[in-house]
């Protein structure tokens, strides 16, 4: 009976989904001092349709693209929650624990100019084949596998043929093209910040807008820029990178560093092979920053306030005090959006 079974969203709530992003579906990126974008980036090869969405919505839920048949995208990018799953580090197949790097949120990674920690993928499309073909995480040894999986499950065929047409529609392309435009509908949009941004005043509160002050003033805005507060507003396929831990020989990031394990991981230098990318990662966006806990490649820091006392210490060089670090932990708490 399992294998039969096509998970399907039911309709009128997504149809009413469907409409509420209908803004969304067109695409330049615009960007007005910091506001929440109002058009989310959409490739030319992949346009988002309202047949497409549902389709990748379902693929994104179905367990059976895993090699355990248990494990699903949204197992540990969960759209219920905060498109994450709050874990130091996610469990594949077989209970196997994920690659060894914190999972990052699927929420407004449409935004991300590239993906993954190290940007070693250039598109949601790109991204979406790597952990079903991980033999970690999803474990699926080839993409013909998927194929066969999905070629096997009644239903399936209807809904790639309305989508993609053709005598062999069921490609892992295509699923991996309908999983990317599922995902570029989970954006979060309306935080207190874009209120604020907008023109109320009373949006944020004195300690917010004091944060808001003193993250700029400090040095955060410098690599935290832009709408998503990831960068300075680069295009679509170029990444934006920095060296974590930045400033190991300060005295507090030396203690965070091995409080906090903080240590090891080559990030960019995986992909490059470049002396000059190790230990440099993807900066990533701000946006629901409060809810992805535990923080950083390395998923150890386990809340928002000791990160930012170990961002300000191994990237700026800087010991906050007290009340600087609530400061700045109540500016973080107001990008939290709409879900």
């Amino acid at each position: 009976m399992h294998t039969h079974l096509v998970i399907r969203a039911p309709r009128r709530s997504w149809q009413a989904l469907l409409l509420g992003c209908a803004g969304l579906l067109a695409a330049p990126l615009a960007v007005a001092d910091g506001e929440f974008p109002a058009k989310v980036p959409v490739p030319a090869n992949n346009p988002m349709t309202p047949a497409k969405i549902e389709l990748g919505k379902q693929l994104y839920f179905d367990p059976r693209i895993s090699l355990s048949g248990t494990v699903s995208c949204n197992s540990c990018h969960m759209v219920q929650s905060n498109g994450s799953d709050n874990l130091p580090l996610s469990f594949g197949v077989f209970g196997r624990v994920d690659v060894p790097r914190n999972t990052p949120t699927v929420y407004n990674a449409a935004f991300n100019t590239v993906q993954f920690w190290d940007g070693r993928a250039s598109s949601l499309e790109e991204q979406a084949k790597g952990p079903i073909l991980n033999p970690v995480e999803m474990g699926m040894p080839n993409a013909q596998a998927v194929v066969d999986v999905l070629r096997k499950i009644p239903g399936y065929h209807a809904q790639f043929t309305q989508v993609f047409g053709g005598k062999e529609p069921i490609t892992f392309d295509h699923a991996v093209e309908a999983i990317a435009s599922f995902e570029r509908t989970l954006v979060t949009p309306d935080s207190p910040y874009d209120r604020f941004v907008k023109g109320d005043k009373k949006a944020l509160d004195v300690t917010a807008q004091e944060g808001l002050k003193l993250f700029n003033s400090v040095g955060c805005g410098t690599c935290h820029a832009g709408p998503m507060f990831d960068n300075p507003g680069l295009p679509m396929g170029e990444g934006f990178y920095q060296k974590f831990p930045a400033q190991p020989q300060n005295t507090a990031c030396a203690k965070y560093v091995q409080k906090y394990h903080l240590h090891g991981d080559l990030g960019r230098y995986d992909v490059t092979h470049k002396d000059a990318d190790k230990e440099r990662f993807r900066v990533p966006g701000l946006r629901n920053v409060a809810l992805t806990a535990p923080y950083f490649n390395y998923g150890t820091v386990p809340n928002l306030q000791e990160a930012v006392r170990v961002m300000a210490a191994c990237e700026l060089g800087k010991n906050l005090t007290e009340t600087q670090t609530k400061q700045i932990e109540a500016f973080l708490n107001s990008l939290t959006g709409k879900f």
